[in-house]
C-alpha cells in the first residue's frame, strides 16, 4: 500500500480506538482519567519496560545458540522496533520484516534470523496453547462469569494448527519441500527461484535444528523468560481494574484478552482497532458501569498498544530507518 492510503488507515484505527470507549463513557470517561491512581501510568509503563527486557534477555541467549555475538543492547533494540512494527502494520505484518532487517544488519545471516524469529512464535504458541486449560481449570467452579468455551475452543483449535504446521515444517520438511516444490512449478515459478527458496528454507531449518540443539536448561530459561513475558502483559488489565475498583478474576481477563487479541486482527487495521476494543468491552459491559468500562479500555489500550508506538517509534527510526517504514507500510 502507498504511505498516503497506510496513513489513512492509522488514522482510522485511531479514530475507532477511542470512538469504541467513548462510545461506552463519553467525555465522562475522560474526566475519570484525571481521578485514576497517581501510581498506576508509571506501573503500567513499568510492567511493559520489564516485558521488553525479558524478551531482549530471550533474544540475547538465542542468538548467543547460533554462535552470534548480539549485545544484550542491540537485543532490547530489536525488540522494541519489532514491537513497534507489529502495532504500526495491519494485522502485525510489519513485525517480521523489522526483526529479520535488524538482525540481518546485525551480521546474522536473513535464514538464521528468521529461524530466531521462528522459535519465538513456536515458544509464544507453546505458552497460549497451556495457558487456556490452565484458565479454563481455574474458572471451572466460577458461576459469576460468562461460559467462554465455544470461544477458547475456537482458539485452541487454532493455536493446535499452528503447532502442528510447525511440526510438519521440522519433522517432515523433504514432504513439505517437494509439495511446495509441486505447487510453485505448477504456478510457472522459475527453476531458479525454487531452488533459491529451497536453499534458504534448508538453511532455515538448519538454524532452527541449531537452536533447539542448545542445552535444556537454556532452553527451559528462555521459555521461563517468554513466559514472564506474557503473564506481565496480559497482568495489565487487571492491574487498571483494580485500580479502578472493579476487581475481575484473572484468569477470566486472561481469556478475554487472548480472544479479543486474536479477533481483533481480522480488522486488519494498525493493533487490531476498533475489533479489539469492540471484543473487550462486549465481554467486559456485563460487569462494569459505562465509565469504568470507557477508563480501563482506554488505560489498557495505552500500557499495550499506544505505548508501544510512543516508545518504540524513536527506536525504531534510530535502529531500521525512515527507508524501512516506508518498506513495511507497502
Amino acid at each position: 500500500m502507498g504511505l498516503r492510503r497506510y496513513w489513512a488507515l492509522a488514522l482510522l484505527a485511531l479514530c475507532l480506538g477511542l470512538a469504541v470507549p467513548l462510545s461506552y463513557g463519553g467525555l465522562g470517561a475522560l474526566k475519570a482519567l484525571l481521578e485514576t491512581p497517581a501510581w498506576l501510568i508509571p506501573t503500567v509503563v513499568g510492567m511493559v519496560l520489564v516485558g521488553w527486557g525479558l524478551n531482549a534477555l530471550r533474544l540475547h541467549i538465542l542468538a548467543r545458540g547460533l554462535g552470534t555475538a548480539l549485545g544484550y543492547g542491540q537485543a532490547l533494540a530489536t525488540m522494541v522496533a519489532t514491537e513497534f512494527a507489529i502495532c504500526a502494520t495491519p494485522a502485525g505484518a510489519g513485525g517480521p520484516l523489522t526483526y529479520i532487517l535488524l538482525l540481518r544488519r546485525r551480521g546474522v545471516p536473513a535464514a538464521h534470523a528468521a529461524a530466531l524469529f521462528a522459535i519465538e512464535q513456536v515458544m509464544d504458541l507453546l505458552f497460549f496453547f497451556g495457558a487456556l486449560p490452565v484458565a479454563l481449570i481455574l474458572l471451572a467452579s466460577r458461576t459469576d462469569l460468562p461460559d467462554l468455551g465455544g470461544l477458547t475452543a475456537l482458539l485452541g483449535l487454532v493455536l493446535g494448527v499452528g503447532l502442528l504446521m510447525v511440526w510438519l515444517i521440522l519433522g517432515h520438511y523433504r514432504k513439505v519441500l517437494l509439495a511446495v516444490g509441486r505447487l510453485l512449478r505448477h504456478l510457472r515459478i522459475s527453476r531458479r527461484t525454487r531452488n533459491r527458496l529451497a536453499r534458504r528454507a534448508l538453511q532455515f531449518r538448519g538454524g532452527v535444528a541449531l537452536l533447539l540443539r542448545m542445552p535444556r536448561s537454556r532452553l527451559v530459561t528462555v521459555y521461563g523468560l517468554c513466559a514472564g513475558h506474557w503473564l506481565l502483559r496480559y497482568s495489565i488489565l487487571y492491574v487498571v481494574l483494580r485500580a479502578l475498583d472493579q476487581p475481575l478474576a484473572w484468569a477470566y481477563l486472561l481469556l478475554v484478552q487472548m480472544i479479543s487479541l486474536s479477533a481483533g486482527q481480522l480488522t486488519f487495521l494498525p493493533g487490531g482497532s476498533g475489533g479489539v476494543e469492540l471484543g473487550i468491552s462486549a465481554l467486559l459491559a456485563p460487569f462494569l458501569p459505562g465509565t469504568s468500562l470507557a477508563s480501563a479500555l482506554l488505560l489498557w489500550r495505552f500500557g499495550t498498544y499506544y505505548w508501544y508506538l510512543i516508545a518504540g517509534a524513536p527506536v525504531f527510526l534510530l535502529t531500521a530507518g525512515s527507508g524501512a517504514f516506508r518498506r513495511i507500510t507497502r
